[in-house]
């Protein structure tokens, strides 16, 4: 557990392990210059995505080397070079989506925008609104909807009206899908069918997977509101993506370990390039500030 008044990172921190089916399933379509926008809880999209491992690193360290020289912190990641960006505002980037996708229809470019929500966020009222347009005027648009069951600590059942996000779409005039089982290789589908509606000019589509976080709200959340059968239900989609890749003969074990060392390794780097790297000078805390 992360000691905010002692410890290196500041601020809280909102991790997005059990959820990473939902980024390396859609990112894997996706070109450097489409348009990545996550949520507050936008890590495994921004790995996905390609954002710079040692810069977002120092940035969640809040260290000058970091993507915005410590500036932004752990949920106002951008790199320009990948186009990826987030923010703390729950549901902002749903209509920053839009925007993208709308400069690139005007530009008559050839890149989607992807959007990233969790299931509350989805009750946003600017969920309605961007949508709308998306739907009316045809835009290269996904939103992938993170349906991990729990705004915070409200259930969906005690939140939304509807069972599945997705629905929704039909009232957009989009195209609306569902993935269950936190399955990576049903958003794979799903997301290769929404890029290439996109790209043709067919309008947006709202994809809802029903993924888990496998932590809480944030690092030291307790929990409490969680039943520990509901706790003990849960998986980790990296394990089983592992265990499928060997059983399915893609791998062997010997090569799974060797991928599993080369990314501990490549963390343990970041975190040291974080850790070695200096912090802000406080005389600089108006640069880059528009007044």
């Amino acid at each position: 557990v992360f000691d905010m008044a002692k410890g290196p990172v500041p601020g809280e921190m909102h991790l997005s392990d059990g959820q990473e089916p939902c980024a390396v399933g859609v990112c894997v379509h996706l070109n450097a210059d489409d348009y990545a926008i996550g949520s507050h809880r936008p890590h495994h999209v921004a790995i996905a995505k390609g954002v710079n491992l040692d810069a977002m690193t120092a940035e969640i360290f809040g260290r000058e080397t970091g993507l915005s020289r410590g500036r932004g912190g752990h949920m106002h990641l951008y790199d320009q070079a990948v186009n990826f960006s987030c923010s703390g505002i729950v549901g902002q980037g749903i209509g920053i989506g839009v925007g993208h996708a709308l400069a690139i229809k005007m530009k008559g470019g050839s890149q989607v925008s992807v959007a990233w929500v969790g299931e509350g966020g989805a009750n946003q009222g600017i969920f309605h609104e961007a949508m709308n347009l998306a739907g009316l005027w045809k835009l290269p648009y996904i939103l992938i909807v993170e349906d991990n069951h729990w705004s915070v600590s409200v259930s969906k059942d005690r939140s939304t009206a509807i069972a599945r996000n997705s629905d929704r779409a039909a009232s957009y005039g989009a195209a609306g899908e569902y993935v269950a089982n936190n399955d990576v290789w049903g958003v794979y589908a799903a997301a290769r069918r929404a890029v290439d509606r996109a790209r043709a000019g067919e309008g947006p589509t709202i994809i809802e997977v029903q993924t888990h976080r496998l932590q809480g709200h944030f690092v030291g959340d307790p929990q409490v509101y969680v039943s520990k059968e509901q706790k003990q239900a849960l998986t980790d989609p990296i394990v089983i993506m592992r265990d499928r890749l060997i059983s399915e003969g893609v791998m062997t074990q010997a090569q799974a370990d060797e991928v599993e060392a080369q990314v501990q390794a490549q963390l343990e780097a970041s975190e040291a390039f974080a850790r070695s790297s200096p912090e802000p000078e406080p005389e600089s805390v108006l640069e880059t500030v528009f007044n």
